[in-house]
């Protein structure tokens, strides 16, 4: 850097601010520090630099079961708001068996080997999360989970006790079951199925809780099918019996579908299609998670569209607050003490009025 700013004729300091992006520095200043930094083939030290700040700059992220649109996405919004911050993200993808019988140990101590500032882990089922509690360390953990399960995101620290500050974050998916609830109300719908996910799974349980509390409130009569997974086809099997079973009986149909996540919708559909039942007129259908696609899904489908990359905003700035170097990020709303990043209703073809029953 001292070899920079000679080159340049500036301060250290002044180099350091260009590297930096401060807009403390005049356009001509920046041309030349730039130039200079071409000129040398000057590249920071992240070594350099963590042992002079003490800080390695480097988060580690713990997951399990990233084999799912929401995790995925989740993970690559992280990505995104570390890297904005001028940090590195070193990622252990545990296996979920492991993962529940081992806990975090194993792969907390690889990060501790790097000297990780904080960790944020994907903690999608309730053993997850009691394994990220109860992991022994004391530096800054992100928790991205959701509000309920077995137990409440609140009660969990109880439950597993904790080594050093925490925060807790996730998608509002309360407001975005209220959402759907209310769509198929005002559309007339007073009878419904619900395809739940799979068991274990704290996605699945907060869905169904808030699914049922908004369906009765509203006078939605609602029957579940029990569908122990996120894949389409045992949704497929679930939906298709449901419906011979409506069929051959002669009861009428339920006039709405609402699923755990859109791999089941697109599977309800084609269930749907080959009974001869027509999408929204006869059912209207209603899906989570707005996957690529699902707006050209045959109709294109209503469905949740979680806001992902403010995850990794939030987690991002939730991380440097507990690590003292900002304030604690604003939440539209918090409950059971995490913060909730809002998830939006996508309303498309795959919903309408509910058919007369004259």
């Amino acid at each position: 850097m001292f070899e920079v700013a000679r080159l340049a004729g500036v301060s250290h300091q002044t180099v350091s601010r260009v590297i930096n992006d401060s807009p403390d520095v005049s356009d001509a200043t920046r041309a030349k520090v730039e130039a200079a930094i071409a000129q040398l083939g000057y590249r920071r030290s992240n070594s350099a630099r963590a042992l002079a700040s003490n800080r390695s700059r480097t988060v580690g992220l713990i997951a399990c079961s990233i084999n799912f649109f929401g995790p995925i996405n989740t993970l690559a919004s992280i990505e995104t708001g570390v890297r904005r911050h001028d940090m590195f993200l070193s990622v252990a993808i545990v296996p979920r068996a492991e993962f529940e019988r081992q806990g975090f140990d194993s792969a907390a101590r690889s990060f501790s080997e790097q000297d990780v500032d904080a960790l944020i882990c994907i903690a999608p089922t309730d053993k997850t999360l009691l394994s990220a509690l109860r992991m022994s360390t004391t530096i800054p953990r992100i928790l991205l989970t959701s509000s309920h399960g077995t137990f409440a995101s609140d009660e969990a620290v109880a439950l597993g006790g904790t080594g050093g500050p925490l925060a807790f974050i996730g998608i509002d998916q309360w407001s975005a079951m209220r959402d759907v609830a209310t769509l198929l109300h005002d559309l007339g719908h007073r009878d419904a199925l619900y395809l739940t996910g799979a068991k274990g799974w704290r996605d699945a349980v907060t869905r169904h809780m808030a699914w049922d509390h908004y369906a009765a409130k509203l006078g939605i009569a609602s029957r579940t099918l029990d569908v122990d997974s996120w894949d389409a086809s045992a949704a497929y099997a679930a939906t298709t019996e449901a419906l011979d079973g409506y069929l051959s009986s002669g009861q009428p149909v339920p006039t709405a579908i609402v699923t755990a996540n859109d791999n089941q919708a697109a599977a309800v559909m084609r269930a749907l299609h080959e009974h001869g039942l027509r999408i929204p007129q006869d059912v209207s259908v209603v899906g989570f998670d707005d996957i690529p696609g699902a707006d050209n899904f045959y109709p294109p489908l209503t469905t949740v569209h979680p806001q992902f990359d403010q995850v990794g905003v939030k987690a991002t700035g939730a991380l440097l607050s507990l690590l003292g170097e900002g304030d604690a990020p604003e939440f539209d709303r918090t409950a059971h003490g995490m913060g909730l990043v809002p998830a939006d209703l996508a309303t498309r073809d795959s919903t309408g009025p509910a058919p007369s029953r004259g």
